[in-house]
């Protein structure tokens, strides 16, 4: 395409030409003293300068360039434009493949971008294919510039009707549409109640969380213990979770690319950070249980880098790849909801689903050890003593489960029947987590600052027998 220029000598006096080589189709024409709207139609083995646009209906791809863009040349010293078809052209990514296995590329030979009147390609009669309309989502993508992998949704809109799809774009460069598997449509009353739930415990948890912050940072950060210190990582990564799911569909519905692409990129950053504390509570419980701590030097800095850091590399590498973009999900009444997200699904799956299983499996290993030694150990002594722990327990356990993320693993549910409640008990879950922590922080908290008189006190059942999964132990 950058070679375009140097043909124009070679056309002497005449004002178009055809290009025709290989798997390349194109035309490429003077710009009128006058401009105007330009109208190309493609064929299967030619190109064609259209004097009307109703005429475009005929050809199976069409292009339209608007007024603007050729009076934007002109001004920059642009003398031509550029029209190319190039066809066989592979899969765009893991998951997704071109439309008739084509992109088309334009040029004027200077930047032209930010058009208020869109140049609009439209591929038509692809309504009777069935494996397009029902199998896969199209979506309007264009070349970023750098590798060949990096099509994406920036200055490009979709526009569908029964037979035909048109891309309108405000920008020059390689365009093309990219089929996909559909997001699973859900009801509109489903992703209704799922967003209310979303919003309301979002909201609840980041205030509460942020309560947790306040209490610690301003209140008891002298007196924290190293487990503390990492709860309260913990509840710094949720927090921004939180706060950046609750602002994600507005980011996304804005339409800047940017924005969403470093919102997705905070966003995913967030959830790993989330996951990578979970590990490292369970870490430090299994630290704990095997009493190596004193063995570790720097033990809560090493312990910080790590939990930061690991999500950052994998967020870093997708940022350069740019994976972040506009992600759609649809529902049965036609209606669509957009999040800033990783847009290749079959990515989305490896790393945060196998980035998460890698974290199960070594959080629910820690769990079932913990929980083990908590129901059994102080049942002996209870036998002796005659003091029960069953309430002390049951609390200790459920907070375990939290604390270790293991309510993330419903996620793993999400086929077949158990599709629609598995959304349910996961939102309700992992969106009300950072509240149900605040109050076992609390409650933790009111059991480590009570302990030295609960020991003074002439009771028949001794703390030092009882089994606490504290933040501060």
């Amino acid at each position: 395409m950058k070679n375009l220029s140097s043909t124009l000598d070679q056309m002497g006096n005449f004002s178009t030409a055809s290009v025709r080589m290989d798997n390349v189709t194109g035309v490429i024409c003077k710009l009128p003293q006058k401009p105007a709207e330009m109208y190309l139609g493609f064929t299967e083995h030619d190109a064609n300068i259209i004097e009307e646009e109703q005429q475009l209906e005929g050809f199976s791809l069409s292009v339209k360039i608007p007024k603007e863009a050729s009076e934007m040349a002109m001004k920059r010293n642009g003398s031509f434009a550029g029209v190319l078809c190039f066809s066989g052209m592979q899969q765009g990514d893991s998951n997704s493949y071109f439309l008739n296995d084509e992109a088309v590329g334009i040029e004027m030979g200077v930047e032209i971008s930010n058009l208020s009147q869109t140049i609009d390609i439209t591929f038509a009669n692809v309504g009777n294919k069935e494996r397009y309309k029902e199998r896969y989502s199209a979506s309007c993508r264009s070349w970023d510039g750098g590798d060949n992998t990096a099509w994406i949704t920036d200055g490009c809109q979709t526009k569908q009707t029964n037979d035909a799809i048109t891309c309108q774009c405000s920008h020059l460069t390689f365009f093309a549409i990219l089929l996909s598997p559909p997001p699973v449509n859900i009801s509109a009353s489903d992703v209704k109640s799922l967003s209310y739930i979303t919003s309301i415990g979002c909201g609840l948890s980041s205030f509460f969380l942020a309560v947790a912050l306040f209490m610690h940072f301003l209140m008891r950060k002298g007196k924290a213990s190293q487990g503390t210190k990492i709860l309260i990582n913990l509840f710094i990564a949720m927090f921004a979770l939180n706060v950046c799911f609750l602002m994600n569909e507005s980011i996304a519905n804005l339409g800047d690319f940017g924005a969403c692409m470093a919102m997705g990129a905070a966003l995913h950053y967030s959830m790993l950070a989330t996951f990578t504390w979970f590990f490292m509570q369970a870490l430090h419980l299994y630290i704990n249980l095997h009493k190596l701590l004193a063995d570790i030097k720097h033990y809560t800095m090493k312990i910080c880098i790590a939990g930061w850091v690991m999500p950052a590399v994998v967020v870093i590498t997708l940022l350069a790849l740019k994976k972040y973009d506009t992600l759609v999900i649809n529902t049965n009444d036609g209606k669509t909801q957009k999040m800033c997200w990783i847009s290749d699904a079959a990515l989305h799956q490896g790393v945060n689903v196998g980035y998460y299983a890698v974290v199960f499996a070594f959080t629910f290993s820690i769990f079932i050890v913990t929980v083990r030694q908590i129901t059994f150990f102080p049942s002996a002594k209870e036998k002796v003593q005659g003091c029960s722990t069953t309430k002390t327990n049951y609390f200790s356990i459920v907070g375990l489960f939290l604390l270790l993320g293991i309510t993330w693993a419903f996620a793993f549910f999400s086929h077949g029947p158990l599709l629609i409640p598995s959304y349910y008990i996961f939102t309700i879950l992992n969106t009300f987590q950072g509240f149900f922590l605040f109050i076992y922080y609390y409650h933790s908290s009111k059991i480590v600052t009570g302990g030295t008189k609960l020991a003074q006190s002439s009771s028949t059942c001794k703390p030092a027998n009882t089994v606490i999964i504290s933040p501060y132990s």
